[in-house]
């Protein structure tokens, strides 16, 4: 597929089929998604990864059975992969504290730096593993991580450090009982309104 047809026809996929994905796919996107700009090649981007049928932690967190029969989307549910994006500051921190960066002054804390690096670099990545997943025909849904984020952490034993973006479901798109998000309908700015030429 083309550049511009994977970001034209991309969509947040809410339906998707039990089957599996393949580590070695999973692995290429990722490897993919790291291409993205790192701050100083930081790096600080990971994901925790919850494969098959040990989705279930997630969801039993996050969505709990009693809950489910109201539930807007329930293939959803039937993502084979759930991946919480983090993102590391501390990969930041350490970089800018090597010799060749420490003249930025940004090594010593994270109220340095004018922007969290960390955060914008985590979402380059999961910007470019939705592409890479599109691209190969899978879909991808990237959501809020609403609720249950310590039990998450605990269980995952995600240090504190350490920021949950959000969450990302993969997997193969069904079409039946794909409904799409309430905004889906909402027009899409054109480039003549978001672009503002040496002055807002």
């Amino acid at each position: 597929m083309e550049f511009a047809d994977v970001v034209r026809t991309r969509t947040m996929t809410r339906a998707f089929s039990t089957q599996p994905i393949e580590r070695e796919l999973l692995e290429r996107l990722v490897d993919l998604a790291s291409r993205a700009p790192s701050a100083g090649k930081s790096q600080g981007f990971n994901l925790v990864v919850f494969e098959g049928a040990d989705t279930s932690t997630f969801w039993d967190v996050t969505l709990p059975s009693d809950e489910r029969s109201a539930f807007a989307w329930p293939k959803l549910l039937d993502s084979p992969v759930i991946a919480l994006v983090c993102a590391d500051k501390r990969a930041y921190l350490e970089r800018y504290s090597e010799p060749d960066k420490t003249h930025t002054g940004l090594g010593g804390s994270e109220d340095a730096w004018p922007a969290p690096y960390w955060t914008i670099d985590a979402a380059f990545s999961t910007m470019l593993l939705l592409g890479a997943a599109h691209d190969v025909g899978l879909g991808s849904l990237f959501f809020a991580l609403a609720r249950g984020e310590q039990e998450l952490r605990d269980t995952c034993r995600i240090p504190d450090e350490v920021e949950i973006l959000g969450v990302v479901a993969l997997g193969w798109p069904l079409e039946s009982g794909a409904r799409k998000g309430r905004s889906a309908t909402r027009p899409r700015r054109t480039a003549s309104s978001i672009l503002r030429f040496r002055s807002w």
